[in-house]
């Protein structure tokens, strides 16, 4: 059989590995399939889009998939099934990335089903996907019919030893002081989302803009291999009905209405009932006999209204929905110790949102074990963020966390990771973060409520940190635009930017930006992540009002570890065979007990709730590990009687030769009726020879019997 393979090389310098992009071998009956390759790592992509939309829907239905295969990394899964199940957060994390790229750039017009499907199909250990996978469905987009205002891409930006790199290999992310994923077309930034270690705003704008360079160079790459495939036309397609008439009805009848609702300062379920009875008021005007196109319209163009209002009114008058001006931060009040029996708690509410955010401290054997294909091993820093109905005044079924709920979670973790205490810290934590209340920026607030139950757990983290989301609102006809600060939850939905920014006082530590516009001055990203700063260091000194540092000490119920090093010879005998000897003192002490070799020792950490415990299992693993020192005394049983002797245990598992000769200064002429096997002896180690076998003595101990006289001749 044969194909018609079309191939393209991307060459990124900086001594990266060429980037190669393929179509027409693989996957043909897709509407848009790419192989990408860089070393030995593989993704394939694939886009289908429905040729009709369904009725009815005024959006863009994509839904964009990243899985990897176990096999691109030679391993076999785990679990009952050994197959790929559902995608993990890592995937559902470099799903979400690809789809913030993407969204945007297709038709606002544009509403048939669309699926993009990314596959890490081999894998190099040096070279992360997920920096690939945004190139890769967008080069499968490209080289389709499908209408996209494209070509994107996304790079990986990271500063290591001062200097900024694109794609760093995984061993030297290690030492990065800054890494975001940064997407693009030719022309604009759409999306940023990363972490770094406390820099300044000026080294952020810098590091997106080396990025931006990159990126255009695979965006270059895109179309050359589009021109390769052939000028394909793209689809026609007219997805969205229209009916002026009753847009311009719909406009000269509510407007002025909404805008007025909008300007007068209600509270949120206030408003949107309000909004909805002008709405349900014009609808009644139409008659009761309108189509289902009609209805669908009369929605559409009633919410273009809203959003023209809400929007114009920040414009023209620099006032906000609830009656704000853009830089100001909603009212905040923090509580700390709110759960008396969890091990750090705290409240934080800004606004209309609210987080109820926990604290647990755990022992080695609670880390999260991460069995990915490309990533695999043990996470110690865990953080859930859970978003209920109840949160918006909604029915909603809880159905487990959804995308949106773990890449808040993500944005979060990863921001207060940076402060974490790197040494001096054996435990294992989770942070919880519940929210309660929701109007903009519950992700925002699980940092603060995060930073806040942490330093009241007593965790030492190296600074408090705090997070805003910022909003813009532009008009590319009048040039005006206005930058937000702790945007509304309306505010974001009818935004053109949603950027959330974390940092300590020193700096930046975590970001994450949506654009939906082209077109973003670098100007109006400097002054956001200024206006960012000028917010943050406020709601820090709103958060140092209740708690300002960590506690000296943990609570009195939370669980405290001890961690000792130990000879790696003794691993063994602390473990025992088949784990005998460590089970046995956890099950008689109530500690947990974890041992793992690390450069060459042995690390045992002891996990208990009180001092008892802990005592206990270390006064145990001390005589396992304890070497004889020549001199000493010892106390110790009879383990069995031979005609020359006894043995005898003086430690746990170390047995030494008591002689017959060293048992008294007597003579003996047998060990008849001496001892007794389990008999208590004291005795002193003489001496250890090469092979380690040790001599005893109880005679030494005794004191010596005086000589007796001879008797005299004569």
């Amino acid at each position: 059989m044969s194909y018609n393979e079309k191939k393209v090389t991307i060459e990124m310098g900086g001594g990266l590995a060429p980037i190669e992009l393929s179509t027409g071998k693989l996957a043909k009956q897709a509407d848009g399939s790419v192989v990408l390759k860089q070393g030995d790592t593989m993704l394939l992509a694939t886009v289908v889009s429905s040729k009709e939309p369904k009725a009815g829907v005024d959006f863009l239905p994509l839904s964009v998939d990243y899985q990897e295969k176990y096999a691109a990394t030679g391993r076999i899964p785990g679990g009952f099934l050994r197959r790929e199940a559902r995608l993990s957060d890592y995937e559902v994390l470099i799903s979400r990335l690809i789809d913030r790229a993407l969204r945007p750039l297709f038709p606002e017009t544009y509403h048939a089903d669309t699926q993009v499907m990314v596959s890490l199909i081999s894998a190099d250990k040096e070279i992360m996907p997920d920096a690939l996978a945004g190139l890769a469905a967008s080069a499968a987009i490209a080289v389709s019919d499908i209408p996209f205002n494209g070509p994107i891409s996304e790079v990986r930006v990271a500063k290591i030893d001062g200097e900024l790199v694109i794609n760093p290999t995984v061993s030297a992310l290690e030492k990065a002081s800054l890494e975001f994923i940064v997407a693009g077309s030719a022309q604009d930034i759409v999306m940023v989302e990363g972490e770094a270690k406390e820099i300044s705003e000026a080294e952020m704008v810098e590091a997106i803009a080396f990025a931006h360079e990159a990126i255009k160079k695979q965006v270059a790459g895109q179309i050359e291999l589009a021109n390769l495939v052939g000028s394909q036309a793209k689809r026609d397609f007219n997805h969205e009905p229209s009916n002026p008439e009753l847009k311009d009805a719909i406009y000269a009848a509510t407007y002025d209405q909404v805008y007025a609702i909008a300007k007068s300062r209600s509270a949120k379920h206030e408003r949107t009932d309000k909004f909805a009875e002008i709405g349900k008021a014009f609808f009644e005007t139409l008659g009761e006999e309108i189509d289902e196109e009609t209805e669908f319209l009369m929605k559409k163009y009633y919410h273009d209204v809203q959003y023209d209002a809400v929007r114009n009114l920040v414009l023209d008058e620099g006032i906000r929905l609830d009656g704000r001006d853009v830089r100001t931060v909603r009212p905040i009040w923090t509580e700390v110790d709110y759960l008396p029996a969890a091990h750090g708690s705290a409240v934080f509410t800004r606004g209309e949102t609210q987080s109820l955010t926990s604290v647990t401290l755990g022992a080695k054997d609670d880390e999260q074990m991460i069995d990915g294909a490309f990533f695999h091993g043990y996470n110690k820093f865990i953080l859930h963020y859970n978003f209920p109905g109840f949160s918006t005044g909604e029915v909603r079924p809880n159905r487990g966390p959804g995308r949106r709920e773990v890449g808040h979670g993500n944005l979060a973790m990863r921001s207060l990771k940076q402060v974490l205490p790197t040494e001096d810290n054996p435990y294992t934590i989770r942070v919880v973060s519940d929210i309660l209340e929701s109007n903009g920026s519950s992700s925002m607030a699980t940092v603060c409520a995060g930073t806040l139950a942490l330093m009241d757990a007593g965790v030492k983290i190296s600074a408090p940190v705090s997070g805003i989301a910022m909003g813009l609102i532009t008009d590319e006809k009048t040039g005006k635009y206005a930058i937000l600060s702790d945007i509304l939850g309306d505010e974001d939905h009818l935004g053109d930017m949603d950027f959330k920014v974390t940092g300590t006082e020193k700096g930046i530590v975590g970001c994450q930006m949506d654009l939906k516009i082209n077109g973003l001055k670098w100007e109006v990203l400097t002054q956001a992540l200024d206006q960012a700063k000028e917010a943050r260091l406020h709601i820090l000194g709103e958060m140092a009002k209740t708690i300002s540092a960590p506690r000296e000490d943990y609570k009195p119920h939370a669980p405290r570890i001890i961690q000792i090093l130990i000879d790696k010879e003794f691993i063994g005998a602390v473990i025992g065979p088949g784990g005998k000897i460590i089970q046995e003192m956890q099950r008689e002490t109530g500690a947990t007990i974890s041992i793992e070799e690390v450069d060459n020792k042995g690390v045992v950490q002891i996990f208990a709730d009180n001092k008892e415990s802990i005592d206990a299992a270390l006064a145990r693993i001390k005589a396992i590990v304890a070497k004889p020192e020549i001199g000493e005394t010892y106390e110790g049983k009879v383990k069995s009687i031979m005609p020359f002797g006894a043995f005898v245990e003086i430690m746990p598992g170390k047995d030494g030769l008591l002689h017959i000769s060293e048992i008294d200064w007597k003579r003996l002429e047998t060990m008849d009726g001496v001892f007794k096997e389990g008999d208590m002896v004291t005795v002193k180690l003489l001496d250890i020879d090469k092979q380690g076998k040790m001599k005893l003595s109880r005679k030494a101990l005794l004191p010596r019997p005086p000589k007796e006289d001879k008797p005299k001749e004569g």
